[in-house]
């Protein structure tokens, strides 16, 4: 039991309202439970139980497709003994004290796939604490022991005398008992629904269009904002003209912002019209104006110096003069846009009494206070509805809260006068910053005679991610981002001498992380680099890594199941004239699971290339429901791949020169490759899977490719011919970086009065 579950344990009560059971945690009812229905709990509770035997789980975690609103029910429903059938979902308010992450202390939000993990054990005893006074109401009634009482599919019953009652019959007489002090969980053999998968329960409303998103908000006189940003990111509006802007019909209002100029209208063509219609010009004195090149150029130098030590083990600068054999690998990757599919937006009700938003929320608790600084008004009055989230993969958890400030921001200027909805255009969002950031890598390791690994030196050289958020007391230490090195500090790898730092340059694009976060790059170099060890050696690319691993049993469960569902070391089928054949393999720990894959290809004549099939080992403790850990695996893969084959933001003077999936394309149907996920059976506690199968992907990508040209990969997204710092290529023929943008032109600045 976790510490922070007994002390809020202690302060927990049941509350009554009506004919029904509410398991609540410790606080107060607050305004939204006005709006209820007269016989049914407030929200803020796990666990709600309905005189119409509905039993309505609140859950703390955004759906956002990861499969939160089946998983967490899942939970409850398994202690309550409840019949799947019967089973809600309602998404949880904000309220940090109530439905904060248990493992990431008061902060209420979803990411770091912990939506499972730190909620095993909280859900499960709501369930079992809210069957336990089901069981006692019955006891009372039917004047009989509660030992003797049996609960199955939502029915109480006790098989002595035949008698039995529903859950809504008893709920009332039930949330008159006291709270037990203690219950017991199940063990583990008697599972009905964890493990054993049950079907999704936001599935239906996905499907007949009923499941509510920010776009689905509609409030009485409610306007519609697009918000005009600067081309380049730290620039502001000196002045605007908004004359032809408000002759558009359906034109509100035309506002400045901290952000921009907003444009208010009665719906969106109407805004986007009259914004196109704006003419703004922009104060760029204190913008971000390079190149992408200028800033690989700046990164590459930084890779000639020592960082700051983020892991120091052993001697490591004696041991690679005293190899037998060294090796060095640089390694670059671009800045990556999260594209989700529901570009960002909200709804904002603003008055003086408080502020209440509707969007897919994912950082409670952040928001809260960054929209609180921006009205004035105290953190509890700004209630936050927790809507379904058409992706996010880490966009929308933003501790700054950017787009939800900017709503607010225009609701403020407007007087709140109206309710807003803003929206951001896909070019907007592609354009708006906040990506992955830019990293670049140097790897140098050393192997003895015998080709064993000696010696590893591992530099990073990248924005923070965490510096100047609320993260950064929790994530930096003696100025290293362990965001940044997360997965080459915890390298599971055995070696002697090992040496980790990182150079965290400052610069004025905005960066946040991202699906799997430092895993994404540093399990690309570290794992393309251990292939190149491998091959250095003369050893097999399994063999070399199970030596290594020899104390890591997780990762060599994983890497053997994968091998051998994999079919390593089998000769692969012969493609047509021409193609040439490979296979890879990659192993990667994050997020408390591991995951290793392996990837066949096809490379063609043309050295374009294909990416058959993946085969994808896991291995994340109890897998409560086993289909939603394949899926997760399934879009991970297809996420990472997107990232490996396509993903790519550049700059010219500032600007982001991607405006859609036109320049910025995302994996497609026809390149999704054969996917086969095994799960590793384990009875540990659950742990991450929304994240885990993404950084494997692009290493045993790689890997193939090698296997298949002989050629190694450094720089994403994969092409072969690569150049130096030539991201912004196509399968099969290469293209510039930037159009009109050489080497000459450097230095490039904003050219802007």
């Amino acid at each position: 039991m976790s510490a922070a579950w007994i002390e809020n344990a202690s302060r927990r009560r049941f509350l009554k309202a009506g004919s029904g059971l509410a398991l609540a945690i410790y606080l107060p009812l607050n305004a939204a439970a006005k709006t209820q229905p007269e016989r049914s709990f407030a929200p803020n509770a796990f666990v709600r139980i309905g005189e119409d035997d509905t039993v309505t789980v609140i859950v703390k975690h955004l759906e956002m497709g990861q499969g939160t609103y089946t998983g967490l029910p899942t939970l409850v429903a398994e202690e309550l003994d409840a019949d799947w059938a019967q089973i809600r979902v309602e998404g949880a308010p904000a309220n940090t004290a109530l439905h904060g992450n248990l493992l990431l202390g008061k902060i209420q939000g979803t990411f770091g796939s912990t939506s499972l993990a730190n909620s095993f054990e909280q859900f499960r005893r709501a369930g079992a604490t809210a069957r336990a006074m089901l069981v006692a109401a019955a006891a009372e009634r039917w004047q009989v022991p509660a030992a003797s009482i049996g609960v199955a599919g939502g029915v109480v019953s006790h098989a002595p005398s035949g008698r039995t009652a529903r859950f809504g019959e008893l709920a009332a007489a039930a949330a008159e008992l006291p709270l037990p002090n203690k219950v017991d969980l199940k063990n583990p053999a008697d599972f009905v629904l964890i493990g054993k998968g049950v079907k999704r329960k936001d599935s239906r409303a996905k499907i007949d269009g009923s499941a509510q998103f920010t776009q689905d908000v509609r409030l009485p006189g409610m306007l519609l904002a697009l918000v005009a940003h600067p081309p380049w990111f730290g620039a502001r509006a000196k002045r605007f003209d908004a004359e032809k802007t408000r002759a558009v019909r359906g034109v509100v209002d035309v506002v400045a912002i901290p952000s921009g100029v907003a444009v208010l209208a009665t719906n969106f063509w109407a805004a986007k019209k009259g914004r196109d219609r704006l003419k703004v010009e922009w104060d760029a004195s204190a913008a971000f104006g390079q190149c992408t090149h200028d800033i690989v150029d700046e990164f590459r130098g930084l890779l000639e110096q020592p960082g700051r030590i983020a892991r120091s083990e052993g001697e490591c600068a004696a041991a690679l003069d005293a190899a037998a054999h060294r090796l060095v690998a640089d390694f670059e990757f671009p800045y990556l846009a999260h594209a989700a599919m529901e570009p960002l937006n909200c709804v904002v009700r603003l008055d003086a009494n408080g502020c209440e938003i509707w969007n897919g929320e994912q950082f409670q608790t952040a928001d809260q206070m960054a929209v609180a600084a921006v009205t004035g008004l105290a953190p509890e009055q700004i209630k936050l509805n927790m809507l379904y989230a058409g992706g996010s993969f880490g966009r929308r958890a933003s501790s700054k809260a950017d787009y939800l400030v900017e709503a607010v921001h225009i609701a403020k200027a407007i007087g709140g006068r109206a309710p807003v909805k803003l929206m951001w255009t896909r070019e907007d969002d592609m354009r708006g910053g906040y990506y992955r950031p830019m990293y670049v890598h140097r790897l140098e390791a050393g192997l003895d005679r015998d080709g064993a690994l000696v010696a590893w030196q591992h530099r990073i050289v990248g924005q923070s991610i965490a510096a100047g958020t609320v993260a950064e007391s929790l994530m930096v230490r003696d100025g290293v981002d362990r965001l940044s090195v997360e997965g080459a500090i915890d390298l599971p790898y055995a070696v002697p001498n090992l040496r980790v730092d990182l150079h965290s340059p400052q610069l004025g694009v905005p960066v946040l992380w991202f699906r799997s976060v430092g895993s994404l790059h540093t399990a690309f170099a570290i794992e393309t680099f251990i292939d190149e060890l491998a091959a250095k050696a003369s050893q097999d690319a399994v063999a070399f890594r199970r030596r290594l691993l020899a104390q890591q049993p997780r990762h060599l469960g994983v890497l053997e199941l994968a091998a051998a569902k994999g079919d390593w070391g089998r000769p692969l089928a012969r493609g047509a004239k021409g193609e040439r054949r490979g296979r890879g393999i990659a192993v990667h720990q994050c997020f408390g699971s591991v995951v290793a894959q392996v990837v066949e290809v096809t490379v063609r004549a043309d050295r374009s290339f294909k990416v058959d099939r993946v085969v994808c080992a896991v291995d994340c403790g109890l897998a409560v429901n086993p289909d939603i850990v394949r899926a997760q695996m399934e879009g991970g893969i297809g996420f990472g791949l997107s990232a490996a084959l396509h993903g790519r933001i550049t700059l010219r003077e500032g600007i982001v020169e991607q405006f859609n999936f036109t320049e910025y394309p995302i994996l497609r149907m026809n390149e999704m490759p054969r996917v086969e996920v095994h799960i590793v059976a384990s009875a540990a506690p659950p742990s991450g899977v929304g994240e885990p199968a993404t950084p494997v992907i692009g290493p045993a990508l790689a890997n193939a490719l090698f296997a298949a040209s002989g050629e190694r990969l450094r720089q994403l997204p994969l092409r072969f011919d690569q150049a130096p710092s030539a991201w912004g290529w196509h399968a099969g023929a290469a293209t510039p970086l930037h159009e009109g943008c050489t080497q000459e032109d450097r230095p490039c600045s904003p050219s802007v009065a």
